[in-house]
C-alpha cells in the first residue's frame, strides 16, 4: 500500500514540476496526507528541487492541517489578516490550508542570497525563460583540425603565429619605426652601432634568462636568422614590463636597439598593443545573465556533492537564478581516468563514461531555460595538444540539452563576444613570469591579453597541435575572458575586458595540500550580459 502510496505521490509531485531529492524528502513527502499545499507552495515561490529542508520551509509558508491543528490557537485579528478559511466551531481556530490573503501586503524585495550585497536585482532585470537562446560560434576546433604532425606543420604553425602578430604590431602603432628582417639588420649592422641608429626587429623569443647584473638574456628568432639579444630594464620601467616581468618562450615581440659586438642591445620591447576595449552589450530586451564554472572534476573524492545541491535549490528558486540563460563550464567537468600516476587512489567513480554519465545527471538538476555551454579541459577524454576538440558524441549523447565546444572557444552570447579557455598554459605563465602566481591567475590573463597569445611556449607544460594556422592567436579582443584550471576564482576588469577566472567544485587535493595551496571552491559567477555587472554566489 505505501509503495502504491508514493507511487501516485510521485506522479503528482512530477506533474506539477517538482523533483524529489533524497530519501528523507520522500519520507516526509510519504508522511503528508495531502499533497495540495505542498505543491501550491512551491508554485508560489517557484521552488522545482523538493528536499527535506526545502519540504520543511514550504509546509511552514501554507500550513497543513495537521500543523495547524498542534499549533497555538489563532486570535481573530490574525486569522482575518493571514487567511481567508474556516473555523472551528468550538474554538474559532482556523482549519485546513490558506487559500488567499484578506490584506495586501507590502511588497518586499527579493532576499539576498548568503546576504551578498554586491550586486542589484535593478541590474539583473529579465527572466531567462522569455528570451530565445542566441549563441554564435565564431571559433571552435571541432572538425578542422589538419595538422598530421609533421616538420611543416610546425614551421607552418610558427611561421603564421609570427605573421599574425607582426601585422598586430604594425597596425596598431606599437613600433618606432618599420621593422626588418633579422638578417637584413645584421647584414647593415655597420650602420646601427649607436642609439642614433637603432633598427626594429620583429620575431619569436626563446632561452630567455636573467645575467648576474639583472639584464635580461634572451634569443630573437624570425623566418631568416636568430640572433642574441641583451634587454637592460629601461629607467622607471613597471614591474610588469617584460625587462622585470620576462618574457615566455616563443612568444612574438618587437624590439628597438642597436649592435654592440656580436648582441643586440635592446632599448625596449614592444608587445602587440591593448588599448582600452569598449565592451558589447546585449540590448534591454535581452538583459539576460551567464554563469561561469569550471573544474568540477565529477568522479573525483573530493568533488562537493552537497554544495552541488545547494546551488541547483539556489537555481531553482532564487531570483537572480530566474535571470541566468547561459551556463558556461570551462572544463575538466570530471576528473578522469589515467590522468596521473596512481589517480585510482582518488577517485569515487573508476569507469570514465559512468563520470560523464554522473555529471549529465547533476547538469539535469538546472532549469530547462538554462543553456549549457561545455568545453573540455585536460582531465577530459579529448587529445590534450591544445587546440582540443569537443568532447566525442558517444559523451555527448547523455546530454538532453548542452553545446559542446572545443577548448578554447570563441562564441557570442547575444552580441557579447566570450574567450572562453581552459587554462592549461597559466602553469607555463606561472613558471615563465615573476608577477604570476597560482594565487593570481588573473595575472596570467592579463598577459595573455597583452601578449596577444593563450598559450605560447611549445614545449613546455602544455602540449600544442601544430595546425597549419596558430589557433591560439587573440585575433579579436573579446568582451569577456573566461579561463579556469588552477581552481582558484576572480571577477574583475583589464582595459574594459571583463576577466572571469571560475571556481571549482572540488576541494583541496592531496597534491594541492602537499604545495600548501587553498582552492577557492563553489563559487558561481553571474554577469549580466547588458550591464556587465557581476555577482560571485559562494556555496561552500
Amino acid at each position: 500500500m505505501a509503495a502504491e502510496s508514493w507511487t501516485e505521490k510521485s506522479r503528482a509531485l512530477a506533474a506539477a514540476g517538482l523533483v524529489v531529492m533524497g530519501r528523507d524528502a520522500q519520507t516526509k513527502i510519504e508522511e503528508l496526507t495531502n499533497l495540495a499545499p505542498l505543491i501550491e507552495a512551491a508554485n508560489a515561490s517557484n521552488t522545482r528541487l523538493l528536499t527535506s529542508q526545502s519540504i520543511d520551509e514550504l509546509l511552514s509558508i501554507v500550513p497543513t492541517e495537521e500543523n495547524l491543528t498542534e499549533a497555538e490557537p489563532a486570535t481573530q485579528s490574525n486569522s482575518q489578516t493571514l487567511q481567508a478559511t474556516l473555523a472551528r466551531p468550538e474554538t474559532g481556530q482556523a482549519i485546513g490550508r490558506t487559500i488567499a490573503p484578506i490584506a495586501t501586503n507590502e511588497p518586499s524585495p527579493a532576499p539576498r542570497p548568503h546576504g551578498l550585497d554586491h550586486y542589484r536585482m535593478q541590474d539583473f532585470p529579465m527572466q531567462a525563460s522569455d528570451v530565445d537562446s542566441e549563441i554564435e560560434i565564431h571559433f571552435d576546433i571541432t572538425g578542422s583540425s589538419r595538422t598530421e604532425g609533421k616538420m611543416t606543420d610546425i614551421k607552418s604553425f610558427f611561421g603564421d603565429r609570427l605573421k599574425q602578430i607582426r601585422n598586430q604590431l604594425i597596425s596598431g602603432g606599437a613600433l618606432p619605426r618599420r621593422p626588418v628582417s633579422i638578417a637584413e639588420a645584421w647584414r647593415n649592422r655597420q650602420r646601427h652601432t649607436s642609439k642614433d641608429y637603432e633598427v626594429t626587429l620583429v620575431g619569436l623569443a626563446s632561452d630567455t634568462r636573467w645575467s648576474r647584473a639583472g639584464n635580461l638574456n634572451f634569443v630573437l628568432e624570425d623566418e631568416t636568422q636568430n640572433l642574441s639579444c641583451t634587454l637592460k630594464p629601461p629607467s622607471g620601467a613597471s614591474p610588469l614590463h617584460p625587462s622585470l616581468d620576462g618574457l615566455m618562450d616563443d612568444e612574438v615581440v618587437g624590439i628597438s636597439g642597436h649592435f654592440y659586438e656580436k648582441r643586440f642591445s635592446a632599448s625596449d620591447i614592444h608587445l602587440p598593443p591593448m588599448r582600452q576595449h569598449s565592451k558589447a552589450t546585449a540590448g534591454e530586451d535581452r538583459a539576460v545573465s551567464a554563469a561561469f564554472l569550471s573544474d568540477v572534476h565529477v568522479g573525483s573524492k573530493t568533488f562537493l556533492a552537497p554544495q552541488w545541491e545547494k546551488m541547483i535549490q539556489w537555481f531553482n528558486s532564487d531570483p537572480l537564478a530566474q535571470t541566468v540563460k547561459y551556463f558556461v563550464l570551462s572544463g575538466d567537468g570530471v576528473d578522469g581516468v589515467g590522468i596521473y600516476p596512481g589517480q585510482e587512489r582518488h577517485l569515487a567513480i573508476t569507469d570514465l563514461f559512468a563520470q560523464y554519465g554522473e555529471l549529465a545527471r547533476l547538469l539535469e538538476g538546472l532549469p530547462d531555460w538554462v543553456d549549457v555551454v561545455i568545453l573540455p579541459g585536460n582531465h577530459d577524454a579529448v587529445r590534450p595538444a591544445e587546440p582540443q576538440p569537443a568532447l566525442d558524441p558517444e559523451v555527448q549523447q547523455d546530454y538532453s540539452d548542452a553545446v559542446f565546444v572545443g577548448n578554447p572557444c570563441e562564441f557570442s552570447l547575444h552580441g557579447v563576444r566570450v574567450l572562453s579557455y581552459h587554462g592549461k598554459s597559466i602553469d607555463d605563465f606561472v613558471a615563465g613570469l615573476r608577477s604570476v602566481t597560482y594565487s593570481k591567475p588573473e595575472m596570467a590573463m592579463r598577459a595573455m591579453l597583452e601578449r596577444r597569445h593563450l598559450a605560447p611556449s611549445w614545449g613546455g607544460k602544455t602540449p600544442l597541435s601544430p595546425e597549419p594556422e596558430d589557433r591560439m592567436v587573440i585575433q579579436q579582443t573579446p568582451d569577456i575572458f573566461v579561463t579556469g584550471h588552477v581552481h582558484g576564482h576572480y571577477v574583475g576588469n583589464h582595459k574594459g575586458t571583463t576577466i572571469v577566472h571560475s571556481s571549482t567544485w572540488q576541494d583541496q587535493t592531496d597534491y594541492q595540500r602537499m604545495l600548501g595551496f587553498q582552492p577557492k571552491p563553489c563559487i558561481l559567477t553571474v554577469i549580466n550580459l547588458h550591464t556587465h555587472e557581476s555577482a560571485s554566489i559562494p556555496f561552500a
